[in-house]
């Protein structure tokens, strides 16, 4: 598997910030400083400055911050500090001078943007948000470890969907489908899973982020799956509706008009197009049933399960080549049960390319 190179990308968000006056940027969002510089620790505090980068760790990171970011970019130094009050000591060195401060403000905690702002009376904090529209695009070392997190997802539903088939003989539970698919995961090469494991049979179909309980899962059942597995660092996401045995008329309606929306949904996804257009083209195929569709179309996927672009009412941007998003409309009708089926893809110029290859078949048992 190629390598995730990070090397320029400190120097290309310094240009950035160049080009705006900003005399340095305060990063403190880990999944940022992991894109940014290869350190994947769970905390730290980086600093992009005119003409380096200096990240501050704690006492736990300094020797694996040292050793990663070592390969990924020559101008950035390591600092620890043991403390809230020793890495704050270091900001404060650091910043001396800069008149104009860069933080993406989502990703600061309240307390540090007023320490900040106490520290630097006449400083102006710009909010920049730089970084994370930067990730947006990914590189093929990238998508390659989401296909493989897609892959191993796909081979744990395979190994798995076939349980589903013994509900009529055996007791099988939302939570032994979620144990059996996490474990699987694994076993096909993932870290983990990329979130708590979405399995939702009967009623609780109807809610879309339904935890998984003891409930039994029986016939005319629909069973919600969503499920995706981490590959260093990189998420999927993937969600199969499965109808077990006979389902009432309106749940089986329900799954025709998700699976033709869904897949004239995939069909619209291109560079070029808007967030906001391939949404409406569900929400315009839905007609009558849209007020059961409860979520937007789709996300980006990458370090995290849920970032830039989106899929939805209001988003206005273009996607761009190489994003990876979700594409998932669902409908969910309380008393009846909830629908919902969702590919990754890789935008492409003219279209898309699907990730997440399970089979769409509805029918567990006839």
């Amino acid at each position: 598997m190629m390598p995730v190179s990070v090397a320029g990308r400190t120097e290309l968000v310094r240009k950035w910030c160049a080009q705006r006056a900003i005399g340095a940027l305060i990063v403190v969002d880990t999944t940022d400083i992991r894109w940014l510089t290869g350190f994947w620790g769970s905390a730290g505090t980086l600093v992009v400055g005119r003409d380096s980068s200096t990240l501050i760790v704690d006492g736990r990171y300094a020797a694996q911050a040292r050793q990663q970011i070592e390969i990924s970019d020559g101008d950035s130094h390591v600092l620890e500090a043991r403390t809230s009050d020793g890495v704050f000591h270091e900001l404060q060195r650091l910043l001396t001078g800069i008149s104009r401060l860069g933080l993406h403000l989502e990703r600061v905690n309240a307390a540090l943007y007023e320490r900040l702002r106490s520290a630097f009376p006449g400083a102006e904090f710009t909010d920049v948000t730089a970084v994370s529209a930067f990730r947006r695009i990914k590189t093929e070392p990238e998508i390659e470890r989401i296909e493989q997190a897609c892959a191993a997802t796909d081979k744990a539903l395979a190994a798995v969907s076939p349980i589903l088939e013994t509900v009529e003989d055996a007791v099988v539970t939302e939570r032994d489908i979620r144990d059996e698919l996490e474990y699987r995961m694994r076993q096909f090469g993932a870290d983990g899973p990329s979130y708590e494991t979405i399995v939702a049979s009967g009623e609780n179909s109807s809610h879309p982020h339904h935890r998984p309980t003891s409930r039994r899962i029986t016939d005319g059942d629909s069973v919600v799956i969503d499920v995706g597995a981490r590959v260093d660092g990189f998420h999927s996401d993937m969600t199969r509706t499965f109808l077990i045995g006979k389902v009432d008329q309106k749940l089986r309606r329900m799954y025709e008009t998700v699976a033709r929306v869904q897949e004239l949904a995939v069909q619209a996804v291109r560079a070029g197009v808007t967030g906001s257009a391939v949404d409406a083209i569900c929400r315009a195929e839905f007609a009558q049933d849209v007020e059961y569709f409860l979520h937007g179309t789709g996300h980006g996927v990458g370090l995290e399960i849920h970032e830039a672009p989106w899929l939805r009412s209001g988003w206005d941007h273009e996607l761009n080549s190489s994003e990876v998003v979700t594409v998932e409309p669902g409908l969910y009708r309380v008393g009846v049960g909830g629908v919902r089926i969702e590919d990754l893809v890789v935008v492409e110029p003219t279209g898309c390319r699907i990730l997440t290859l399970s089979p769409k078949e509805p029918l567990c048992l006839q």
